[in-house]
């Protein structure tokens, strides 16, 4: 299910409100926590969760170290800003203050589908990387390669794959952001401008003769750009179109690579 427009709007302005009240690029999340009066604990929470809203007479944000989520890293950024849109978007706030719905344990890069992590996911996106902040610094340049994401997630401290659905969204260049895992799609992202939508082997598997299909097939593939045929990534391309070139960035980790495409 997929956020509609009016609450994405709504989403996005406040957001990007909070965030445009500092200066810092890198979103102060801690001080906008501290200046709601709103309690954020660090610690170890075994194998549990990211992170937690708790209601008990007051709202208080739980964050798991364990996991990784320290306040100077990509992913505890990434977490605490989701629980922020938990506690930020009324619907949410108030469902979970009136015992509608129970405290639910986010965990990074799962529980996707379901619309209220959709919608805090969309929060923190908009929170950590602003469009008018962001925009600006996309315009600086000229042309797209995959350096241009790494560059973008340092200056905003946040992950390559948090930063490139956000550059899919509202960059400067169309790109496309594909998540795998056992050689099966999980899913895929791309900007509403991007030239091709059907996958040269179907929605779910991944295409064998990409780089990431390689990766799974071959066993072997290390972090890299390279320049492909567009036909070992999309069907329907017309003849007339059949020497189009594509590139495409993997980053690969065990049974799991993240694939960036684009032309």
């Amino acid at each position: 299910m997929e956020i509609d427009n009016r609450k994405k709007n709504q989403i996005k302005d406040l957001a990007e409100f909070l965030a445009l009240e500092h200066e810092a690029t890198i979103t102060p999340l801690n001080k906008i926590a501290e200046l709601e009066e709103l309690p954020v604990f660090y610690d170890d929470y075994g194998n549990a969760f990211d992170g937690t809203l708790v209601y008990d007479e007051n709202f208080y944000i739980h964050i798991n170290t364990a996991l990784g989520n320290t306040p100077d890293k990509e992913r505890g950024r990434f977490t605490l800003a989701h629980e922020l849109g938990h506690y930020f978007i009324d619907s949410h706030r108030n469902a979970l203050k009136a015992g509608l719905i129970n405290p639910h344990p986010s965990r990074y890069n799962k529980n996707k589908y379901q619309i209220i992590e959709r919608e805090a996911d969309y929060f923190a996106s908009c929170i950590l990387m602003p469009e008018k902040r962001f925009k600006n610094d996309c315009e600086r340049y000229r042309k797209f390669d995959f350096q241009v994401i790494e560059n973008l997630s340092k200056q905003y401290l946040v992950s390559i794959t948090a930063c490139a659905i956000r550059f899919a969204d509202i960059g400067t260049h169309p790109i496309m952001v594909v998540y795998m895992e056992d050689n099966h799609i999980e899913w895929k992202w791309q900007s509403k401008d991007f030239r091709f939508w059907k996958l040269a082997d179907g929605k779910e598997v991944v295409p064998k003769d990409s780089l990431a299909g390689k990766y799974f097939n071959k066993g072997t593939g290390v972090k890299k750009t390279e320049e492909l045929w567009g036909v070992d990534w999309f069907d329907g391309i017309s003849d007339d179109n059949i020497n189009f070139k594509v590139f495409e960035q993997i980053i690969p980790y065990k049974n799991k690579v993240l694939s960036i495409v684009w032309y």
